[in-house]
């Protein structure tokens, strides 16, 4: 008997419910660790390269974006959340080894495959390491490195607004930043930005330092700045006056009371609180 063509082959494969079963059966996964990642531990990326970077601080900088210290640091703050248990059937990834991938990813932006080689771990493995590290990071440190301002962080910000930039009365710039995504399924063009890419909107709050005070991600990629910011929690902080900002001050030698604001580009809406400049469409001289 004749060999089938490939095409012939494709339409009864897509013909018959069994043979798609038999074909997805033939393509299941043959290894419960495949033989390349069982001896991750004598050639994957941690195991040799990462103990000779932290001989020389400078290229570990490079390696990673951060200095040895931060490292150890932020790996001391989530350690024990991120230490798994061992069983008698495998011993676990550990923690400085999670928080090593995962920084690498945030660093280069590396695709989860890449990494996947360079550590000698499955991709759905690296996957798994990256989102369940970056929410721990997130949950230990936001507290204690962005909390919400107080009036008195605030009043710093302002007075260093005013010495750096000689702006009186701001605490602070607000901006969004569209993030780049894979269209979610049956979204159609709901995240598809001016930009022509889909994603999703980061807005936050910087000092006068470019430090990041307050950050939020919520908007889809074909909201303005304007209605990302109606819909952020910020938005009902300063409306309910929980902000903490504080109370109207004299501009620098002068006699006039001004409130203190935030500063957006004309995409932001005019409040009390939040200064924009003059939109380009009719501008003149004097404006």
């Amino acid at each position: 008997m004749a060999p089938l063509s490939k095409l012939k082959r494709n339409i009864l494969i897509d013909s018959n419910p069994y043979m798609k079963w038999k074909l997805f059966l033939e393509k299941s996964r043959r290894y419960g660790i495949h033989p390349i990642n069982k001896r991750r531990k004598k050639f994957g990326e941690f195991h040799h390269l990462y103990v000779e970077l932290r001989e020389y601080p400078e290229k570990f900088f490079e390696y990673l974006r951060m200095s040895i210290s931060t490292y150890d640091f932020l790996l001391s703050k989530v350690n024990r959340r991120l230490t798994k248990i061992t069983t008698n059937y495998r011993s676990p990834i550990s923690a400085e080894e999670r928080l090593l991938v995962t920084l690498r990813y945030l660093a280069t932006g590396l695709s989860f495959r890449s990494l996947a080689f360079a550590f000698r771990m499955g991709k759905s493995t690296v996957s798994n390491i990256v989102f369940e590290t970056c929410q721990i990071i997130w949950e230990e440190l936001v507290e204690e490195f962005m909390p919400i301002p107080t009036e008195n962080c605030l009043k710093k910000v302002i007075a260093d607004y005013f010495n750096r930039w000689k702006f009186p009365n701001c605490f602070g710039s607000i901006d969004g930043k569209h993030c780049q995504i894979r269209c979610p399924p049956n979204s159609g063009s709901h995240y598809f930005n001016y930009l022509h890419y889909f994603s999703v909107v980061l807005q936050a709050v910087a000092d006068a330092d470019k430090k990041i005070l307050t950050i939020e991600v919520l908007g889809c990629g074909t909201q303005s700045d304007g209605g990302t910011f109606a819909g952020s929690t910020i938005f009902n902080l300063l409306e309910s006056n929980l902000f903490n900002v504080p109370r109207p001050t004299n501009l620098p030698n002068t006699n006039i009371e001004l409130p203190h604001f935030l500063i957006g580009d004309e995409a932001y809406p005019l409040k009390a609180y939040l200064m924009r400049p003059y939109p380009r469409r009719g501008l003149n001289p004097k404006k």
